[in-house]
């Protein structure tokens, strides 16, 4: 590639995020500063921070990040650690089951979860039944403590992000630090919070950046579980309002002025490579077969984890069977016509072709605009190469709560960019807002293909008369399509089923993503849970395709597209 192809990608793709990236967050802090004369403000800051919901809220969201983190971290490094040690049966099917809580959005988990919890639910049904409890006056487990069930359904939903992160690391790991501590006595649990936990706290880090972000911002469980006490729904709230409030740009601003900080401190405190994570190790990693004993305790590790965190996934696929399931523990009748109604229903088939629409236009803009970033950063020396690398994965950082409000801020009447929603139609906003955010995936995929395919084969293409973009096309992309095509299903399948852009952005129910549509049928009366929980299993089948195939082809890197 030239020079001057390189420069203009590079420019391109900083004017693209300039004006998707960084204007939106931009245009949302400066209404958080202006007052209705125009001057500068604090006093809506003031505000939110002597209002005591504004103040619950935001208590509420951090507690939720921060122990839906560590339980997360907490159920994955376990799992990690045990498949990094030992080989045992069933390692590498147990190990591709880790990933299937990816494979629905959470808030669509939350069916499954209210079914199993509600007062009438599955739990206390079967305490009842035991005599533990009065069925005249059934335990509200989702009651005040619905922060409790947002926090599990988090947990268990995003614990692969750090489990793939981890496993990474464990296998970046040198085994001669281990072997000397070994043999200097330190033996057990102390060589591993001495020696080993240490040098995987980069890998640590980066898979509970992405979950604290996740988790701090989340939308959509908190709507199915009705619980309004986070900001990020009181901002959701906020945009009935938006153009006479303040206070939701005011609280978007804090969102992402506290994720920032957290993610800045954690990075400082945490992030740091270690000597472990540099290099290439001094000597290869053999598993041991695992004892008897221990080969069933690994396997039930996983069983077991991998089974509660399929509990929710359970839930939805009974409540999208039933034909009447209330104060039993099962369904008392079963039928398959809600996958057909939801098939045919004017708001789910409508959703479906958005989606597919949205996403393969985002995707296919991903995938031209990931392979030139990709391309700059690994095969040119051009100056900033790295700003462009880190400019491209900054959407993985940023909640994705505050770029749909920015998108959405920014497109109203009269503002720079209200041209993109014609007539109310939000396809190009919406196109451009999953491209955003699912660009490092294709970056990332295509960045790690470039880096296992030698540049010689271009070189010498270069010096028998071929161009360099010819080059490129005919030698490079071949050899990288199995990573441009993990890239791109994984930026695909996440963009349907998008949650934050998709509740935001899309007004009109024409218009309406998946996600939008599941969220509409979970408040409607009637078989509207049904329906959304079939619809959410039709989603579930895609998403799992997607990952799987995707974690086939690019086996362990999978874990580096989840990494700021």
């Amino acid at each position: 590639m030239s020079r001057p192809l390189a420069i203009a990608i590079y420019v391109l793709t900083a004017a693209f995020f300039a004006c998707f990236f960084a204007y939106p967050i931009w245009h949302t802090v400066r209404e958080a500063f202006v007052a209705p004369g125009g001057g500068l403000t604090f006093a809506y800051f003031a505000e939110v921070f002597r209002n005591p919901i504004y103040l619950e809220g935001l208590a509420n969201s951090f507690w939720m990040g921060l122990f839906s983190t560590l339980f997360a971290v907490l159920v994955a490094l376990p799992l990690a650690l045990a498949n990094h040690g030992w080989r045992f049966p069933g390692r590498e099917l147990l190990n591709s089951l880790v990933l299937v809580p990816l494979i629905l959005p959470p808030f669509v988990g939350a069916l499954g979860v209210r079914q199993f919890l509600g007062q009438s639910g599955v739990l206390n049904t079967l305490l009842a039944q035991l005599g533990l409890m009065d069925p005249a006056s059934p335990y509200d487990w989702l009651g005040e403590g619905r922060l409790v069930g947002i926090v599990a359904m988090n947990a268990l939903h995003l614990y692969p992000i750090a489990y793939l992160n981890l496993t990474a690391a464990l296998a970046n790991l040198d085994p001669a630090h281990e072997e000397a501590a070994e043999n200097l006595g330190c033996h057990g649990l102390r060589r591993f919070f001495r020696i080993t936990l240490p040098l995987i706290m980069p890998g640590l880090f980066a898979g509970g950046t992405i979950i604290f972000i996740w988790s701090f911002t989340e939308l959509g469980v908190p709507l199915v579980f009705d619980f309004e006490r986070v900001t990020s729904v009181q901002i959701f709230e906020g945009i009935k309002d938006l153009s006479g409030n303040p206070f939701p740009y005011v609280l978007v601003v804090v969102m992402l002025g506290a994720s920032t900080l957290f993610y800045l401190a954690g990075k400082w405190c945490f992030g740091r490579d270690g000597l472990g994570g540099t290099g290439r190790a001094s000597t290869g990693r053999t598993l041991r077969p695992a004892s008897p004993l221990r080969a069933a305790l690994c396997t039930g590790l996983f069983a077991g984890v991998t089974a509660l965190a399929m509990l929710p996934h359970l839930g939805v696929v009974l409540l999208s069977l039933s034909d009447d399931w209330y104060g039993t523990l099962l369904p008392a009748s079963l039928t398959g016509q809600h996958y057909l109604d939801a098939l045919g229903h004017p708001l789910t088939l409508s959703s479906i072709g958005n989606s597919l629409k949205y996403a393969s236009m985002a995707t296919l803009f991903d995938i031209v605009l990931g392979i030139g970033v990709a391309y700059v950063v690994v095969r040119t020396r051009l100056p900033g190469r790295q700003l462009l690398d880190a400019m491209a994965m900054l959407p993985l950082a940023v909640p994705g709560l505050v770029l749909a409000f920015g998108y959405l801020a920014m497109t109203r009447e009269g503002q720079a960019f209200s041209f993109l929603v014609r007539g109310e139609d939000p396809v190009i906003i919406l196109v451009i807002a999953y491209a955003v955010r699912r660009l490092p995936y294709v970056v990332r995929s295509a960045a790690s293909g470039f880096q296992q395919t030698s540049v010689s084969l271009e070189e010498a293409a270069q010096n028998l008369g071929c161009p360099p973009l010819r080059a490129m096309r005919r030698i490079t992309l071949p050899l990288i399509s199995a990573n441009l095509i993990a890239g791109g299903l994984l930026a695909f399948s996440f963009a349907m089923l998008e949650v934050s852009d998709s509740l935001i952005l899309a007004e009109q129910q024409q218009h309406f993503p998946i996600t939008k549509a599941i969220y509409a049928l979970v408040s409607s009366l009637g078989t509207g849970p049904n329906l959304a929980s079939a619809l959410g299993v039709w989603a579930m089948v895609f998403l799992g395709v997607t990952i799987l195939g995707a974690g086939l082809i690019l086996g362990k890197r999978l874990g580096a597209l989840f990494r700021v």
